[in-house]
């Protein structure tokens, strides 16, 4: 099983990213994580810039979100909203509607700030224009703040309760990713 890692960060050392990194570790057996690098070369939203064939960039976006069995995604909050360049792709994966690239797809996210809490508010208005655009969204979040002081050695979560809660999310990101008859209760 693949599962689709989007970082909303664009940084080289982004904190998103080693959440995802720390997500991949907590993958149950039989799941991998692949991250997708391609964000930052999404062109702005521009509905008469979205013809057939898409910007090379909108294609490679559409195509691994749409080759991957499950999306998880690790958000910063950026003026108590989510990033500018991940609602951008989002808006892109969204299209055309209903048959785009999100439809169905199940999905988590999860993020990571420096503040306090954990862009709790950047994960909640994600969940709210994932569900939107069709996708299957867990109604979980793992906040993780003063991410800058989260991460042991290993790249794993130090607070043993903050891994356990993303195994748990990933856990259920892949329960969810499960043909029916393969899931169990």
């Amino acid at each position: 099983m693949r599962v689709l890692g989007i970082s909303g960060s664009l940084r080289a050392a982004s904190l998103n990213r080693r959440l995802l990194l720390a997500a991949a570790a907590a993958l149950p057996p039989g799941a991998e994580l692949e991250l997708f690098d391609g964000l930052a070369a999404v062109p702005p939203y521009d509905e008469d810039a979205d013809v057939d064939p898409p910007h090379p960039a909108v294609a490679r976006l559409r195509a691994a979100i749409a080759g991957a069995d499950a999306l998880l995604i690790a958000t910063p909050e950026y003026n108590a909203s989510v990033p500018g360049q991940l609602k951008n792709a989002l808006d892109w994966a969204s299209r055309p509607f209903p048959g785009n690239a999100l439809q169905g797809r199940p999905t988590a996210v999860v993020g990571a700030s420096t503040g306090l809490f954990g862009a709790v508010w950047a994960q909640a208005e994600l969940r709210k224009a994932l569900a939107t655009a069709g996708a299957r969204v867990i109604d979980e979040e793992l906040p993780v703040g003063q991410a800058h002081d989260a991460f042991d050695d290993e790249g794993l979560l130090a607070d043993p309760g903050l891994q356990a809660a993303l195994a748990a999310i990933v856990a259920a990101l892949v329960r969810s990713a499960l043909p029916q008859a393969d899931q169990v209760a």
